[in-house]
């Protein structure tokens, strides 16, 4: 085997030769499970000679045969290894089965992915599904999810824990965001022919990225930073682009590559030299949607702004299209996407292998976006999601994502659990398969020697990137919610509002109906015993107490609450208006009648304070100087409680016959100087008649 290895023999090629996988390919041809498995409580299969696991499923033992045929060990030696080498919290009996298909999947992957041609190969295809199909169903007692009508198909959770490990299939920050794409006329499964089909595009992409990159256009604009192209515009089967400078517009060509933008106006018979937009440099990049139009006219929502602060002239480009603006859409994602990923390499100062593997992170990235879109045949809805680093600009929590994935390249060993675990070959695999850098493929660093046994992925638990985009998917599910609230409070109408506004007040409300009771005295216990407090409080000069305690009051009363979501969860009741246009018709009349009552007491009352400051009334104004003197000579000699206390017992007794008289006689009096004011400054909002009718 070994011999045919090193003379060139394709790996899946050699491997298809072998008896699990024709009896796996059999079983994928219609036959029934059982017909294959009915040998499986004697520990054998008809196909092969070798022990069963006796936890697995039929087609768990099935996918470990082949993942052990792979490499090169028996099925018994590979589960020793991971007996060895897992720790013991992942070897648990309700996980055992599930975490051992994975070590099992992840060591075949690893050597599989390093066959550069892997996704072109039907049988790979085959063999990742069966994986994820095994993933959902490893155990003898879990039974495979089958819908009526669909067959075998693949669930989120098998897709997000596999998906990430097969070269260009999904990245662990988009793997949701694509699963989500794929299946969208699925009812939430993954069917086989659309996982295949996907496959299949990404491949063929890759290959004619490679092809492209070895062509004479694309040679000139090779540099000392090596680049890579990414995608071009304008050329012979795509219309021209357009850009703007000032009124004038020149068609032309238009080159992406992983560092610089290229645009290419067309000149007499050729092209004239390119204008380049460089995104790598140290500079602050800013590029956006734009207006653009015939003679400097904002009509077209078509363009794209690009500047940057080494240049003061931006840069605008325009992708006409006859119906919308999906073109310019999809330029303007991958454009930002290159963006976002130098901003991560310049604040990480990314060098050597490190910088290629996340250039290679963002070009797949933007090859699983063209894939997608021939898939579904345009542009996805919410397509922007399927680019990682663009994704973690717009998400909540995105900079812990962006740590992850820094500190994840620029550590060659980490310890987890006692374990070492060195970095995966697969993103620098990745930027073999769709770069054309010539230092890049052939660089001995970049690439592995030797296979990593699990690579990026911890067995049984997760990554600090998978935490880490957990985290933020939760948090940003948080703020939807939040969204949806808010929308749901914006409804047209003032009585719907007005409802909303009062069910919301209530606590007020009831606040002050509390606080009227008391002043009734309609319960003299509940009045006396607060008067009683109050009393005590000012007193004893207890009252800088009454915030700190009111503070921690609230406090208890929000853990309580919180403690209490279960039977509370704080939803809002409203009693919908009546649906009559009479009724709200005249309930509008009213609350505008109100409305204009108050407003009219409140300019009275400003109108009587401003009468008394100009003393308008002098009478009036040196009543009130002389009572000003006198409150502030009754506060020099009594403490400011007692004024206190003496307040709050004339307030809850004004409706009692318990009354002083002294007390009684200044609120009147107040009263009466205050009725007493006329409202002479509305003579100052009169427009005069003499200076109307010169």
């Amino acid at each position: 085997m070994a011999r045919s290895l090193l003379r060139g023999t394709g790996l899946i090629d050699f491997l298809m030769r072998e008896s699990s996988f024709a009896c796996v390919k059999a079983e994928d041809d219609g036959g029934d499970e059982d017909e294959h498995f009915d040998d499986a409580s004697n520990g054998r299969t008809p196909c092969s000679p070798r022990k069963w696991i006796r936890e697995f499923s039929a087609l768990a033992n099935v996918v470990a045969s082949r993942c052990a045929r792979i490499l090169l060990l028996s099925v018994e030696e590979l589960q020793r290894q991971f007996n060895d080498e897992i720790p013991e919290f992942a070897k648990a009996s309700d996980s055992y089965a599930r975490n051992l298909l994975e070590y099992c999947c992840l060591r075949a992957l690893g050597v599989l992915t390093s066959v550069t041609d892997c996704l072109s190969d039907k049988d790979f295809r085959q063999l990742t599904f069966d994986m994820m199909l095994a993933w959902e169903a490893p155990g003898v007692a879990d039974k495979p999810i089958i819908k009526v009508g669909s067959g075998r198909s693949v669930g989120e959770q098998a897709f997000v824990r596999l998906g990430p490990a097969i070269i260009g299939v999904a990245d662990p920050v988009t793997v949701h965001s694509q699963f989500a794409l794929l299946t969208a006329t699925s009812d939430g499964r993954l069917q086989f022919t659309i996982y295949a089909k996907y496959l299949a595009k990404v491949n063929r992409i890759m290959e004619s990225v490679k092809n492209q990159s070895f062509s004479s256009h694309f040679l000139k604009f090779r540099s000392m930073k090596c680049e890579t192209l990414v995608e071009f515009e304008g050329t012979v089967k795509t219309p021209p682009v357009l850009q703007h400078t000032g009124v004038s517009i020149w068609p032309g060509r238009m080159t992406l590559t992983d560092h610089a933008l290229y645009f290419e106006p067309i000149g007499v018979g050729s092209y004239d030299n390119p204008l380049k937009f460089d995104f790598s440099d140290d500079s602050h990049h800013t590029v956006k949607p734009e207006l653009t139009g015939p003679w400097g006219a904002r009509l077209f929502d078509r363009g794209i702004l690009c500047k940057s602060s080494a240049s003061p002239e931006p840069l605008i480009f325009e992708f006409p299209e006859i119906m919308g603006h999906s073109r310019r859409d999809y330029w303007l994602a991958i454009i930002r996407e290159l963006v976002c990923v130098h901003q991560l390499i310049r604040k990480y100062q990314m060098e050597d292998v490190d910088k290629v593997e996340a250039l290679s992170r963002a070009l797949l990235g933007i090859v699983r976006l063209q894939a997608t879109r021939e898939l579904v045949h345009g542009l996805p809805f919410k397509f922007e999601s399927l680019l990682t680093f663009l994704t973690c600009e717009h998400l909540h929590g995105g900079d812990l994502i962006l740590k992850a994935i820094a500190k994840n390249f620029s550590s060659r060993k980490k310890r987890v659990n006692g374990r070492i675990l060195q970095r995966s070959p697969f993103s620098a695999i990745s930027a073999n398969s769709v770069s054309s850098n010539p230092a890049t493929s052939t660089n001995p660093s970049c690439v592995v020697g030797t296979v990593i046994p699990v690579g990026e992925f911890l067995i049984g638990d997760l990554t600090p990137l998978e935490k880490a985009v957990l985290q933020s998917r939760g948090n940003a599910k948080l703020a939807e919610l939040a969204q949806s609230t808010i929308a749901s409070v914006k409804m047209g109408g003032i009585d719907t509002n007005l409802a909303v506004m009062k069910e919301l007040s209530l606590p007020f409300i009831h606040a002050w109906e509390w606080i009227r009771e008391l002043q009734s005295w309609n319960d003299p216990l509940k009045t006396i015993t607060f008067l009683l407090i109050c009393s005590y409080i000012l007193l004893k000069n207890y009252h800088g107490y009454v915030i700190p305690v009111g503070l921690i009051c609230f406090s208890g009363s929000l853990l309580w609450i919180r403690q209490d979501q279960g039977k509370n969860a704080g939803d809002v009741n409203v009693l919908a208006p009546s649906p009559n246009a009479m009724e709200q018709l005249f309930n509008l009349q009213q609350a505008l009648f109100d409305l204009e009552n108050n407003l009219r007491m409140g300019n009275i009352s400003l109108l009587k304070v401003r009468a008394i400051l100009f003393s308008r009334v002098p009478q009036v104004t040196n009543q009130v100087i002389v009572s000003l003197v006198i409150v502030a000579c009754f506060l020099a000699v009594m403490p400011f409680r007692f004024l206190l206390l003496l307040v709050l017992w004339e307030t809850f007794t004004r409706y009692t016959y318990i009354r002083e008289e002294s007390t009684e006689l200044l609120f009147r009096r107040a009263w009466e100087w205050w009725n007493r004011v006329p409202v002479v400054s509305v003579q100052l909002l009169k427009i005069r008649e003499s200076k109307k009718r010169i």
